[in-house]
């Protein structure tokens, strides 16, 4: 017995779904990039841009803007200036194409030398004559002042604020804190010891503030010639110091070196162990100018060696010189 074969199934065709229409760009939310994330970029721009240096950076973000501030390791002896150059265009390249945000500036400062990994060309004299002018001094920023004024200002202006609305919106008693102060400002004259304290007091913050106002603070820095433009570059006076003891203490004789640096003078004094001690005067001097001179600084510092001998240095002996001439001598015998 044959049977009919069964007729297929029909299948249903799927229906495709329709693509939504893309959301405007206007709707997709908005992304922000906090400063933690802008100086962790930062950071890792300067090692790109220094293998095998750490640097410390400090990030600034207002809206689609930032400003961004490294402290950097550079090497020596290589160009302070050209190194701080490279450094500040490579961070400001990579914190845009990275984070999308317009950094305006990258500065940098110099904290420390150490030896280099990389060389850089020397900058000819025309580029150094032709350099814009270099700042005498950086300003501090002197945030931690302005920290402390800003936060009582804020706090006393917030307080008295807040509880005239308080009286006026509210219907409420005045605090207790501002009616005893009328009451004891009533009762207190021009000439009273306690207004006259407080006078003194008032008038001497206005001094320091007009004095932070004024100068430009940041002692230890010293700012560097630089030939590139809309570059300021300043180093460390550790740096520079550490710089020139190193250096002196190459030396031939010399054992121990103490370098005391200031704005305007460098006082060295090394130690002699051994060797004549004008010539060690000498190659000294020479070796701590030559130092200072390769930080290139803005204002160069006048140096002053004193080379002391050890308990154990002796004055070298000149040769002796023979009496008597071979001729002599053979006659002799």
């Amino acid at each position: 017995m044959t049977t009919a074969p069964a007729e297929a199934e029909a299948v249903p065709t799927p229906t495709p779904t329709p693509t939504p229409a893309p959301t405007p760009a206007a709707q997709r939310g908005t992304t922000t990039v906090s400063e933690r994330a802008v100086r962790r970029i930062a950071e890792r721009a300067t090692a790109e841009a220094l293998p095998g240096r750490t640097a410390r950076a400090a990030a600034t973000v207002r809206g689609g803007r930032a400003e961004v501030s490294l402290g950097v390791t550079l090497p020596y002896p290589a160009p302070l200036a050209d190194g701080a150059r490279d450094v500040q265009r490579h961070v400001l390249e990579r914190t845009r194409e990275l984070t999308g945000l317009d950094v305006a500036t990258a500065r940098v400062g110099v904290t420390s030398l150490a030896p280099p990994r990389y060389s850089r060309a020397p900058v000819s004299p025309a580029e150094e004559t032709n350099s814009p002018r270099t700042p005498r001094r950086w300003w501090s920023g002197r945030r931690t002042p302005i920290a402390l004024l800003t936060s009582v200002a804020a706090l006393a202006c917030g307080a008295l604020a807040l509880d005239l609305v308080q009286v006026h919106t509210a219907h409420r008693v005045a605090a207790a804190w501002r009616v005893s102060a009328v009451h004891w400002l009533s009762g207190h004259g021009p000439g009273d010891p306690a207004v006259v304290i407080a006078g003194g007091l008032t008038a001497l913050l206005g001094v320091w503030m007009i004095v932070l106002a004024v100068t430009p603070g940041l002692r230890h820095r010293s700012t560097v010639r630089t030939a590139a433009g809309r570059v300021d570059a300043a180093v460390d006076r550790s740096a520079v110091r550490s710089l020139v003891r190193d250096t002196v203490g190459d030396v031939p004789g010399i054992t121990a070196v103490r370098v005391r640096v200031r704005r305007r003078r460098i006082t060295v004094r090394a130690r002699l162990a051994f060797g004549d001690r004008a010539e060690a005067h000498t190659a000294v001097t020479a070796a701590a100018r030559a130092a200072v001179s390769s930080c290139r600084l803005r204002r160069a510092p006048r140096v002053r060696v004193t080379v002391t001998p050890e308990p154990v240095w002796q004055p070298p002996t000149a040769p002796s010189v023979p009496t008597t001439t071979p001729a002599a001598e053979k006659v002799d015998q």
